[in-house]
Protein backbone atom coordinates (compact mmCIF):
# COMPACT_ATOMS: atom_id res chain seq x y z
CA UNK A 1 0.00 0.00 0.00
CA UNK A 2 1.43 3.07 -1.08
CA UNK A 3 1.87 5.89 1.58
CA UNK A 4 0.32 9.06 0.39
CA UNK A 5 2.44 12.19 -0.25
CA UNK A 6 2.54 15.44 1.50
CA UNK A 7 2.12 18.56 -0.12
CA UNK A 8 4.83 21.25 0.81
CA UNK A 9 3.33 24.18 3.10
CA UNK A 10 2.48 26.84 1.30
CA UNK A 11 5.05 29.27 3.16
CA UNK A 12 7.87 26.92 1.67
CA UNK A 13 6.27 27.68 -1.99
CA UNK A 14 6.59 30.86 -1.24
CA UNK A 15 9.99 31.51 -0.22
CA UNK A 16 11.19 29.20 -2.58
CA UNK A 17 10.03 31.50 -5.48
CA UNK A 18 11.18 34.39 -3.60
CA UNK A 19 14.69 32.78 -3.47
CA UNK A 20 14.28 31.75 -7.16
CA UNK A 21 13.20 35.21 -7.67
CA UNK A 22 16.18 37.10 -6.58
CA UNK A 23 18.69 34.44 -8.09
CA UNK A 24 17.24 35.09 -11.17
CA UNK A 25 17.04 38.83 -11.17
CA UNK A 26 20.59 38.94 -10.03
CA UNK A 27 21.84 36.91 -12.94
CA UNK A 28 20.22 39.32 -14.83
CA UNK A 29 22.70 41.44 -14.68
CA UNK A 30 25.29 39.62 -15.16
CA UNK A 31 23.80 38.58 -19.12
CA UNK A 32 22.37 42.03 -19.79
CA UNK A 33 26.20 43.00 -19.84
CA UNK A 34 27.18 40.81 -22.56
CA UNK A 35 23.82 41.18 -24.78
CA UNK A 36 23.57 45.03 -23.86
CA UNK A 37 27.14 45.47 -25.51
CA UNK A 38 25.55 44.60 -29.09
CA UNK A 39 21.99 45.31 -28.54
CA UNK A 40 20.09 48.68 -28.26
CA UNK A 41 17.95 49.24 -25.60
CA UNK A 42 14.52 49.00 -27.29
CA UNK A 43 15.70 45.95 -29.69
CA UNK A 44 17.00 43.82 -26.29
CA UNK A 45 13.84 44.33 -24.63
CA UNK A 46 11.77 43.42 -27.94
CA UNK A 47 14.12 40.44 -28.17
CA UNK A 48 13.61 39.36 -24.41
CA UNK A 49 9.90 40.15 -24.13
CA UNK A 50 9.28 37.84 -27.23
CA UNK A 51 10.91 35.10 -25.80
CA UNK A 52 9.59 35.53 -22.95
CA UNK A 53 6.35 35.31 -24.40
CA UNK A 54 6.73 31.94 -26.34
CA UNK A 55 7.90 30.26 -23.24
CA UNK A 56 4.72 31.67 -21.21
CA UNK A 57 2.33 31.00 -23.60
CA UNK A 58 4.07 27.43 -23.98
CA UNK A 59 3.03 27.12 -20.40
CA UNK A 60 -0.21 28.46 -20.38
CA UNK A 61 -1.00 25.87 -22.95
CA UNK A 62 -0.02 23.25 -21.29
CA UNK A 63 -1.76 24.31 -18.14
CA UNK A 64 -4.87 24.93 -20.14
CA UNK A 65 -5.64 28.03 -17.60
CA UNK A 66 -7.15 30.16 -20.99
CA UNK A 67 -7.47 33.57 -20.89
CA UNK A 68 -7.86 36.08 -17.96
CA UNK A 69 -11.13 36.52 -15.91
CA UNK A 70 -12.48 40.35 -16.90
CA UNK A 71 -11.40 41.67 -13.36
CA UNK A 72 -7.94 41.21 -13.66
CA UNK A 73 -7.59 42.63 -17.19
CA UNK A 74 -6.82 46.33 -16.16
CA UNK A 75 -3.81 45.25 -13.73
CA UNK A 76 -2.77 43.26 -16.71
CA UNK A 77 -2.53 46.17 -18.80
CA UNK A 78 -1.10 48.98 -16.51
CA UNK A 79 1.74 45.95 -15.89
CA UNK A 80 2.45 45.09 -19.48
CA UNK A 81 2.87 48.75 -20.86
CA UNK A 82 4.44 50.47 -17.48
CA UNK A 83 6.48 47.12 -15.85
CA UNK A 84 7.43 44.77 -18.42
CA UNK A 85 7.75 47.49 -21.49
CA UNK A 86 8.54 50.69 -19.88
CA UNK A 87 10.60 49.37 -17.34
CA UNK A 88 12.54 47.15 -19.23
CA UNK A 89 13.80 50.04 -21.65
CA UNK A 90 14.33 52.38 -19.34
CA UNK A 91 17.00 50.31 -17.94
CA UNK A 92 18.34 48.95 -20.80
CA UNK A 93 18.87 52.74 -22.00
CA UNK A 94 20.19 53.88 -18.21
CA UNK A 95 22.84 51.48 -18.09
CA UNK A 96 24.65 52.55 -20.70
CA UNK A 97 24.87 56.27 -19.48
CA UNK A 98 25.79 55.28 -16.08
CA UNK A 99 27.81 52.58 -14.54
CA UNK A 100 26.01 49.28 -12.89
CA UNK A 101 26.69 50.54 -9.64
CA UNK A 102 24.82 53.73 -9.35
CA UNK A 103 22.16 52.29 -11.39
CA UNK A 104 21.54 49.58 -8.96
CA UNK A 105 21.33 51.99 -6.37
CA UNK A 106 19.01 53.98 -8.30
CA UNK A 107 16.79 51.19 -8.83
CA UNK A 108 16.60 49.93 -5.19
CA UNK A 109 14.72 52.88 -4.25
CA UNK A 110 11.83 50.97 -5.53
CA UNK A 111 11.14 48.56 -2.36
CA UNK A 112 10.35 51.85 -0.89
CA UNK A 113 8.43 53.62 -3.29
CA UNK A 114 6.78 50.49 -3.50
CA UNK A 115 5.77 50.06 0.60
CA UNK A 116 4.64 53.34 0.91
CA UNK A 117 2.14 53.22 -2.49
CA UNK A 118 0.85 49.66 -1.45
CA UNK A 119 0.08 51.11 1.99
CA UNK A 120 -1.43 54.27 0.29
CA UNK A 121 -3.16 52.20 -2.47
CA UNK A 122 -3.77 48.83 -0.88
CA UNK A 123 -3.86 49.41 2.55
CA UNK A 124 -1.38 47.51 3.34
CA UNK A 125 0.23 48.07 6.49
CA UNK A 126 4.17 49.36 7.51
CA UNK A 127 5.27 47.45 10.62
CA UNK A 128 8.18 48.53 11.86
CA UNK A 129 10.14 45.71 11.81
CA UNK A 130 9.72 45.92 7.91
CA UNK A 131 10.74 49.74 7.73
CA UNK A 132 13.91 49.16 9.54
CA UNK A 133 14.70 46.44 7.38
CA UNK A 134 14.43 48.32 4.47
CA UNK A 135 16.14 51.22 5.52
CA UNK A 136 19.23 48.92 6.40
CA UNK A 137 19.06 47.08 3.03
CA UNK A 138 19.16 50.66 1.50
CA UNK A 139 22.08 51.61 3.57
CA UNK A 140 23.38 48.57 1.69
CA UNK A 141 22.25 49.56 -1.42
CA UNK A 142 24.21 52.63 -1.10
CA UNK A 143 27.25 51.33 0.09
CA UNK A 144 27.28 48.79 -2.95
CA UNK A 145 26.59 51.87 -5.39
CA UNK A 146 29.40 53.96 -3.88
CA UNK A 147 31.63 51.25 -3.74
CA UNK A 148 31.26 50.44 -7.26
CA UNK A 149 30.71 53.92 -9.06
CA UNK A 150 33.27 55.28 -11.40
CA UNK A 151 31.72 58.58 -12.84
CA UNK A 152 31.19 59.44 -15.88
CA UNK A 153 30.50 62.82 -18.23
CA UNK A 154 28.09 65.19 -16.13
CA UNK A 155 25.18 65.71 -18.91
CA UNK A 156 25.21 61.67 -19.83
CA UNK A 157 24.73 60.79 -16.07
CA UNK A 158 22.08 63.19 -15.31
CA UNK A 159 20.03 61.12 -18.44
CA UNK A 160 21.16 58.01 -17.40
CA UNK A 161 19.99 59.05 -13.28
CA UNK A 162 16.52 60.32 -14.44
CA UNK A 163 16.03 56.67 -16.96
CA UNK A 164 16.75 54.73 -13.76
CA UNK A 165 14.60 56.47 -11.69
CA UNK A 166 11.92 56.39 -14.17
CA UNK A 167 12.38 52.23 -14.10
CA UNK A 168 11.99 52.04 -10.28
CA UNK A 169 9.06 54.11 -10.33
CA UNK A 170 7.94 51.69 -13.65
CA UNK A 171 8.67 48.52 -11.25
CA UNK A 172 7.01 49.78 -8.59
CA UNK A 173 3.87 50.96 -10.61
CA UNK A 174 3.52 47.48 -12.34
CA UNK A 175 3.56 45.83 -8.63
CA UNK A 176 0.77 47.64 -7.55
CA UNK A 177 -0.85 47.06 -10.43
CA UNK A 178 -0.71 43.37 -10.07
CA UNK A 179 -1.68 42.91 -6.71
CA UNK A 180 -5.27 43.75 -7.55
CA UNK A 181 -5.48 41.31 -10.28
CA UNK A 182 -4.31 38.48 -8.46
CA UNK A 183 -7.24 38.46 -6.87
CA UNK A 184 -8.75 37.24 -10.41
CA UNK A 185 -6.43 35.64 -12.63
CA UNK A 186 -3.83 32.76 -11.43
CA UNK A 187 0.36 33.77 -11.45
CA UNK A 188 0.70 32.29 -14.56
CA UNK A 189 -2.31 33.94 -16.47
CA UNK A 190 -1.38 37.26 -15.11
CA UNK A 191 2.15 37.18 -15.87
CA UNK A 192 1.82 35.61 -19.52
CA UNK A 193 -0.28 38.44 -20.67
CA UNK A 194 1.06 41.12 -18.90
CA UNK A 195 4.36 40.08 -20.87
CA UNK A 196 2.46 40.11 -24.11
CA UNK A 197 1.20 43.55 -23.63
CA UNK A 198 4.66 44.51 -22.87
CA UNK A 199 5.89 42.39 -25.91
CA UNK A 200 3.05 44.38 -28.54
CA UNK A 201 4.51 47.64 -26.69
CA UNK A 202 7.82 47.22 -28.17
CA UNK A 203 6.92 46.15 -31.36
CA UNK A 204 8.15 49.36 -32.63
CA UNK A 205 11.79 48.23 -32.42
CA UNK A 206 11.16 45.29 -34.37
CA UNK A 207 13.22 46.89 -37.26
CA UNK A 208 16.18 47.24 -34.77
CA UNK A 209 16.13 44.23 -33.65
CA UNK A 210 15.77 42.27 -37.04
CA UNK A 211 19.14 44.37 -38.09
CA UNK A 212 20.98 43.73 -34.89
CA UNK A 213 20.35 40.20 -34.99
CA UNK A 214 22.81 39.21 -37.95
CA UNK A 215 25.52 41.61 -36.70
CA UNK A 216 25.16 40.11 -32.97
CA UNK A 217 27.83 38.04 -31.56
CA UNK A 218 26.36 34.36 -30.47
CA UNK A 219 26.63 34.74 -26.97
CA UNK A 220 24.89 38.10 -26.84
CA UNK A 221 21.50 36.79 -28.54
CA UNK A 222 22.12 33.50 -25.92
CA UNK A 223 22.04 36.14 -23.31
CA UNK A 224 18.79 37.64 -24.60
CA UNK A 225 17.09 34.28 -24.96
CA UNK A 226 17.95 33.75 -21.57
CA UNK A 227 16.80 36.72 -19.87
CA UNK A 228 13.48 36.00 -21.89
CA UNK A 229 13.00 32.70 -20.78
CA UNK A 230 14.73 32.59 -16.59
CA UNK A 231 14.83 36.07 -15.43
CA UNK A 232 11.57 37.04 -17.50
CA UNK A 233 9.34 34.44 -17.68
CA UNK A 234 10.25 32.07 -15.13
CA UNK A 235 10.98 34.71 -12.46
CA UNK A 236 8.52 37.08 -12.88
CA UNK A 237 5.61 34.15 -12.46
CA UNK A 238 7.88 33.21 -9.60
CA UNK A 239 7.22 36.50 -8.36
CA UNK A 240 3.77 36.90 -9.25
CA UNK A 241 3.12 33.28 -7.19
CA UNK A 242 4.87 35.37 -4.43
CA UNK A 243 2.97 38.28 -4.71
CA UNK A 244 -0.65 36.53 -4.19
CA UNK A 245 0.33 35.15 -0.64
CA UNK A 246 2.35 38.19 0.92
CA UNK A 247 2.11 42.00 1.24
CA UNK A 248 3.76 43.91 -1.51
CA UNK A 249 5.87 45.92 0.61
CA UNK A 250 7.14 42.75 2.22
CA UNK A 251 8.15 41.10 -0.89
CA UNK A 252 9.78 44.13 -2.41
CA UNK A 253 11.83 44.47 0.60
CA UNK A 254 13.28 40.41 -0.25
CA UNK A 255 14.41 42.52 -3.66
CA UNK A 256 17.17 43.95 -1.38
CA UNK A 257 19.12 40.44 -1.81
CA UNK A 258 19.61 41.34 -5.55
CA UNK A 259 22.47 43.35 -4.76
CA UNK A 260 24.46 41.24 -3.17
CA UNK A 261 23.43 38.48 -5.25
CA UNK A 262 24.96 39.78 -8.39
CA UNK A 263 28.26 40.76 -6.48
CA UNK A 264 28.33 37.07 -5.49
CA UNK A 265 27.68 36.36 -9.32
CA UNK A 266 30.39 38.20 -10.86
CA UNK A 267 32.55 37.28 -8.06
CA UNK A 268 32.32 33.38 -8.97
CA UNK A 269 31.57 33.98 -13.06
CA UNK A 270 33.23 36.91 -13.79
CA UNK A 271 36.50 36.70 -12.17
CA UNK A 272 35.15 40.15 -10.68
CA UNK A 273 37.07 40.41 -7.28
CA UNK A 274 34.78 42.57 -4.81
CA UNK A 275 36.99 45.37 -2.53
CA UNK A 276 35.42 45.30 0.83
CA UNK A 277 33.31 47.95 1.27
CA UNK A 278 31.50 46.19 -1.60
CA UNK A 279 30.85 43.29 0.77
CA UNK A 280 30.18 45.30 3.25
CA UNK A 281 27.34 46.54 1.62
CA UNK A 282 26.33 43.14 0.21
CA UNK A 283 25.74 42.02 3.88
CA UNK A 284 23.95 45.22 5.08
CA UNK A 285 21.62 44.20 1.98
CA UNK A 286 21.11 41.05 3.33
CA UNK A 287 21.02 41.81 6.82
CA UNK A 288 18.02 44.10 6.46
CA UNK A 289 16.32 41.71 4.24
CA UNK A 290 16.19 39.03 7.22
CA UNK A 291 15.11 42.18 9.09
CA UNK A 292 12.27 43.03 6.83
CA UNK A 293 10.96 39.24 7.13
CA UNK A 294 11.26 38.70 10.66
CA UNK A 295 7.45 38.12 12.79
CA UNK A 296 7.25 40.01 16.03
CA UNK A 297 8.15 38.06 19.13
CA UNK A 298 5.34 37.07 21.36
CA UNK A 299 2.75 37.27 18.44
CA UNK A 300 -0.05 34.61 19.12
CA UNK A 301 -1.33 33.99 15.37
CA UNK A 302 -1.66 35.50 12.25
CA UNK A 303 -4.46 34.72 9.62
CA UNK A 304 -3.47 34.21 6.74
CA UNK A 305 -6.03 34.43 3.81
CA UNK A 306 -6.23 31.94 0.74
CA UNK A 307 -6.07 32.74 -3.21
CA UNK A 308 -9.01 34.56 -3.24
CA UNK A 309 -8.38 37.08 -0.74
CA UNK A 310 -11.36 38.59 -0.03
CA UNK A 311 -12.59 38.70 -3.61
CA UNK A 312 -13.66 35.84 -6.43
CA UNK A 313 -11.53 33.24 -6.41
CA UNK A 314 -8.59 32.71 -9.37
CA UNK A 315 -10.21 30.40 -12.15
CA UNK A 316 -9.02 26.77 -11.26
CA UNK A 317 -8.32 27.30 -7.59
CA UNK A 318 -10.65 26.88 -4.44
CA UNK A 319 -11.65 30.27 -2.61
CA UNK A 320 -9.07 31.33 -0.20
CA UNK A 321 -10.20 29.65 3.42
CA UNK A 322 -8.84 30.87 6.41
CA UNK A 323 -6.13 29.66 8.42
CA UNK A 324 -4.48 30.42 11.64
CA UNK A 325 -1.44 30.16 12.00
CA UNK A 326 0.50 30.00 15.33
CA UNK A 327 4.02 32.06 15.84
CA UNK A 328 6.68 30.49 18.23
CA UNK A 329 7.47 32.94 20.81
Amino acid sequence: MKTPQRALPPGLLTGGAVCFTVLAWASAFVSIRSAGAAYSPGALALGRLLAASLTLVTLLLLRREGLPPRGARRGILVSGLVWFAGYTVALNWGERLVDAGTASLLVNTGPILMALLAARLLGEALPPGLLTGMAVSFAGAVVVGLSMSSGGDGATSLLGVALCLLAAVAYVTGVVAQKPALSFGTPLQITTFSCLTGAVACLPFTGRLVAEIPRAPLPATLNMVYLGVVPTALAFTAWTYALARMPAGRLGATTYAVPAVVVALSWVLLGEVPAWLTLLGGLLCLTGVAVSRRRPRGAVGATVRGAGMGRAAPQGRPPGRRVTVKVRP
